[in-house]
C-alpha cells in the first residue's frame, strides 16, 4: 500500500497508474509458477535448479555487490491465486542470496500467520528469512495492524551501526492495535486453530477436487491451509486464457455474491503474464467446520458452473 511496495511487486496492473514515480533499481526474476513454466516430465529438482539458476544469472548480471535483498512470497497471493512455492524452492533462493551477502525477504502479508497451516508460511520447509512482513492474520480483521520480523542478523548489523531504525509511520506502535493482535494470536494458540487450518484445508482440497477438477475451464486448483485459487482457463490441454476482455474472474465474483449464492470469491486477473489470465481465491476463517467447507466446495462449484455455462452461450 506504499510505492516503494508497489515498485517491488510485479503486479502489473497495479503499477501501471504509477510507473513515472516507482523505483528504477528494482529487478525481476519469473515466478515460481509450476502450473505454468514445469517442462514435460521435470521433477521438482530440476525445476528448482532452473529457478536458482535464474536467480544467479541475475545477480551476476547486475553485480552482485549491488544487490540489497530478493523479496518473494513463499505462496503468491493476489497475483497469482494461492500459487506455493515448489518443495525446495525456498531454500535455492537463500542460497544463492546468502552466498552473496544479500538478505532473503518474505512478504507473507496473504499467507503468514496462520493461512497456510503453520504459523509462518515458510515454515513448511523451514527457510528462515532475514526479513518478513505479516499483515492480514495479525490482527484478524479487528484493528487495522501489520508488522515487520527482522533477524539477529539485521538487528546485530543495525546495532552495529547507528544503533537507530530511522523510519516511523504516525499511528506505529498503537496498544490498542497490539492489544487486538496478542487477543488474535492468543485464541489461535489456546485453541489450536493452526490445526484446524491443516485438517480443513485438507478437506477443501479434496472437496474442490472433487466438484472442480475434471471441469474443462478450471485449468489448476492450488493452495495450502485454507488458502485457495482456482486459474479459469479457455482450452484445458494447452492452457491458453481467456480473453481479457471476457472479464471471467470479475464475473464469477458478480456471480458470488449474488443471490443465491451470497458467497464472497476473491478474483484476479493477470496470471499468466500480468495482463491475460483469470483466477479466484478462496480463504475461509481458521475457525471454518467440515459442514463448512461443504458448503463452500459446493456453492463454488455451483457459481463456476453457472457462470460458464452462460459464457458458453454467448
Amino acid at each position: 500500500n506504499t510505492i516503494g511496495a508497489l515498485g517491488i511487486s510485479g503486479n502489473v496492473a497495479r503499477r501501471a497508474p504509477y510507473e513515472p514515480f516507482l523505483m528504477t533499481n528494482v529487478h525481476q526474476v519469473s515466478a515460481c509458477n509450476a502450473y505454468r513454466q514445469r517442462l514435460g516430465g521435470e521433477s521438482d529438482a530440476s525445476f528448482v535448479g532452473r529457478k536458482a539458476a535464474e536467480l544467479e544469472a541475475k545477480f551476476q548480471e547486475l553485480g552482485p555487490e549491488t544487490i540489497v535483498g530478493f523479496v518473494a512470497e513463499p505462496v503468491v497471493g493476489a497475483a497469482l491465486g494461492c500459487v506455493p512455492s515448489v518443495p525446495g524452492y525456498l531454500k535455492a533462493m537463500r542460497d544463492v542470496c546468502h552466498k552473496h551477502g544479500a538478505l532473503l525477504i518474505f512478504d507473507e502479508v496473504m499467507s503468514g500467520m496462520g493461512r497456510c497451516g503453520t504459523l509462518h508460511a515458510w515454515q513448511d520447509e523451514d527457510v528462515v528469512p532475514d526479513i518478513q512482513t505479516i499483515g492480514k492474520g495479525l490482527g484478524g480483521g479487528y484493528q487495522p495492524i501489520a508488522a515487520v520480523l527482522i533477524s539477529h542478523k539485521v538487528v546485530n548489523a543495525l546495532l552495529d551501526g547507528s544503533g537507530q531504525f530511522i523510519h516511523g509511520q504516525t499511528y506505529q506502535g498503537m496498544p490498542v492495535q497490539a492489544a487486538a493482535a496478542l487477543e488474535v494470536q492468543r485464541i489461535k494458540r489456546e485453541e489450536n486453530l493452526m490445526e484446524n487450518v491443516r485438517i480443513q484445508g485438507a478437506y477443501l482440497e479434496k472437496c474442490l477436487q472433487s466438484l472442480l477438477g475434471d471441469h474443462p475451464n478450471v485449468g489448476d486448483i492450488r493452495g495450502r491451509g485454507l488458502f485457495w485459487g482456482l486459474e479459469f482457463v479457455k482450452d484445458k490441454e494447452t492452457k491458453e486464457p481467456f480473453d481479457p476482455k471476457l472479464g471471467v474472474a470479475q464475473k464469477v465474483h458478480d456471480t458470488a455474491i449474488s443471490p443465491p449464492f451470497n458467497m464472497t470469491l476473491y478474483p484476479g486477473t493477470g496470471t499468466v503474464d500480468g495482463i491475460r489470465g483469470d483466477h479466484v481465491i478462496l480463504a475461509p476463517t481458521y475457525i471454518v467446520t467440515k459442514a463448512d467447507v461443504e458448503y463452500i466446495a459446493k456453492m463454488t462449484s455451483d457459481v463456476v458452473r453457472h457462470v460458464f455455462q452462460k459464457i458458453g452461450s454467448l
